[in-house]
C-alpha cells in the first residue's frame, strides 16, 4: 500500500494539484469562477495549485502527454466533460499509460453540459443543482480528498481509430442537439434546451444495425476471450470484442430494429446537470446503460420523455418505443454513414462503432470510496486497474 495514501483512499494532506481549465468553456467564466469559487475553499483544506489554461481544442490532451505527472498529486480539470475526454485520452496515448491513467482525477464543472460532475454530485448523496452550486459542490469533493475508481469506454472504430469515453456515446437525436447546439454556447446549459425543441421541429430517423452483450448474459456465463482480438493499438486488450468485419459473437443480442431516433451508451448518472438520465442505478463495474429509441415515437412523447429525465421520471412515462438494457459491450453500425456521434460531447465521424466498459481503469475524486460490485464471471482482465494510485508526498 503507497505511504502516501494511508489505510482509505485518499489524496494526500498538503496535497498539490495541476489546475487545467479551459476559460472560454460554457458562459467563458470559469476563470472567475475559480478565482471566487474554488481557490477559497481549496486554502481552507490546504490543497495548493498551479493553474494552466487551455488555448485551443486538444491543448490539454497534448499537455497530459508531456506533463511530469509526478510533480502532482491530482489532475484537476476545469471546464466541461470534453476536456475531462481530453485529458483521459492523453494519458491513455503515453507510454507510460498503465501508470498515467492512476493519476487521480477531478472534475470541476464549468462547461454547458457538465454531466460527469452532476453524476458524481449524485453518487455523493448532494441534491441535484446547477451552475454554481454544482461547482461548489464538486470543489467540496475535493477538499474532502475522497478517491473512487472509475470506468472507461473502449471504443474502436471501422477507420481503426481507438478512443476511450468517461461519460457517453450517443448518435441519432441526441447527438444532434449536442453538436449543433454548440452555437448556442454562450447560453451555458440551455443551449441543449434550445437544440431539443428545434430538433423536435424536424426530427430525423437513422437507419442503422445495433448489437450488445447484455450483463445478465455475462453474469450467468463465462466465455473464453475471442481467438482473434482487434488490438493494434496500445491499452487495455478489449476481450469481448472481435474484429468490425466479422459478425458479433453469437451469445450477443442484436436488435430487431434497424430505424432508430436516438441511441446512447452511457456510464453514468446524468447526461447533463439536469438530465438525470439513469435514475436506475449505478451499474456494477465493467457495465453501462444502453438506451434506444425506435422510430414511430411521435414529437409529443419524445418532448415528455426529455422534460422528464430533468428529475428521473422518463421511465415512469411507460413509452413503448423507449427500450433500455445494461450491457458490457454494444457494437453500431450506421447505415449509409448517416447521424451524428458524440463522444463526451465530442463529434466523431460517423462509420461502424463497438465498444466495452474496461472496469475501474482510473481513479478520481467522489463522495464515496467503494467501487459499484464487480459482475459475474468474465473474461480475465489484461492489465490490473484496481491498484491504488501512485501518490507522491511533497514536503
Amino acid at each position: 500500500m503507497d505511504a502516501a495514501v494511508g489505510p482509505l483512499n485518499l489524496l494526500p494532506r498538503p496535497c498539490h494539484v495541476l489546475v487545467l481549465l479551459n476559460p472560454r468553456g460554457g458562459k467563458g467564466k470559469a476563470l472567475p469562477l475559480f478565482r471566487s469559487h474554488v481557490q477559497p475553499l481549496l486554502a481552507q483544506a490546504d490543497v495548493s495549485f498551479t493553474l494552466m489554461l487551455t488555448e485551443r481544442r486538444n491543448h490539454a490532451r497534448e499537455l497530459v502527454r508531456a506533463e511530469e505527472l509526478g510533480r502532482w498529486d491530482a489532475l484537476v480539470v476545469m471546464s466541461g466533460d470534453g476536456l475531462m475526454h481530453e485529458v483521459v485520452n492523453g494519458l491513455m496515448e503515453r507510454p507510460d499509460w498503465e501508470t498515467a491513467i492512476r493519476k487521480p482525477l477531478c472534475s470541476l464543472p464549468a462547461g454547458s453540459g457538465n454531466a460527469l460532475a452532476a453524476s458524481l454530485n449524485h453518487y455523493a448523496g448532494y441534491e441535484q443543482v446547477t451552475n454554481e452550486a454544482l461547482l461548489t459542490n464538486c470543489t467540496r469533493l475535493l477538499c474532502s480528498r475522497l478517491l473512487a475508481p472509475m470506468d472507461l469506454l473502449s471504443l474502436q472504430t471501422a477507420s481503426g481509430l481507438r478512443l476511450f469515453s468517461v461519460l457517453s456515446l450517443a448518435w441519432g437525436f441526441i447527438a444532434d442537439v449536442d453538436v449543433e447546439s454548440e452555437k448556442f454556447r454562450c447560453l451555458g446549459e440551455r443551449r441543449f434546451t434550445l437544440g431539443t425543441f428545434l430538433r423536435l421541429a424536424t426530427l430525423r430517423t437513422y437507419q442503422g444495425r445495433l448489437a450488445y452483450l447484455p450483463v445478465e448474459t455475462v453474469v450467468s456465463k463465462t466465455f473464453p476471450s475471442p481467438d482473434r482480438v482487434q488490438q493494434a493499438q496500445q491499452g487495455p486488450v478489449d476481450t469481448h470484442l472481435v474484429p468490425l468485419e466479422e459478425p458479433v459473437p453469437s451469445h450477443w443480442t442484436v436488435a430487431p430494429e434497424q430505424d432508430f431516433v436516438l441511441v446512447l451508451a452511457l456510464l453514468h448518472s446524468h447526461l447533463g446537470s439536469e438530465m438525470f438520465t439513469a435514475p436506475m442505478g449505478r451499474c456494477a463495474a465493467g457495465a453501462m446503460h444502453l438506451f434506444y429509441v425506435r422510430a414511430g415515437v411521435s414529437r409529443a412523447m419524445l418532448l415528455r420523455l426529455f422534460l422528464a429525465m430533468e428529475k428521473g421520471r422518463h421511465m415512469e412515462c411507460e413509452c413503448p418505443y423507449l427500450v433500455y438494457v445494461p450491457v458490457v459491450a454494444f457494437r453500431l453500425e450506421p447505415k449509409d454513414g448517416k447521424g451524428v456521434f458524440a463522444v463526451d460531447g465530442e463529434s466523431v465521424v460517423s462509420e461502424a462503432v463497438q465498444g466495452q466498459v474496461q472496469p475501474n481503469c482510473f481513479w478520481m475524486v467522489s463522495g464515496h470510496m467503494e467501487s459499484p460490485p464487480s459482475l459475474g464471471p468474465q473474461p480475465p482482465p489484461s492489465w490490473k486497474p484496481q491498484q491504488r494510485p501512485a501518490l507522491e508526498e511533497h514536503p
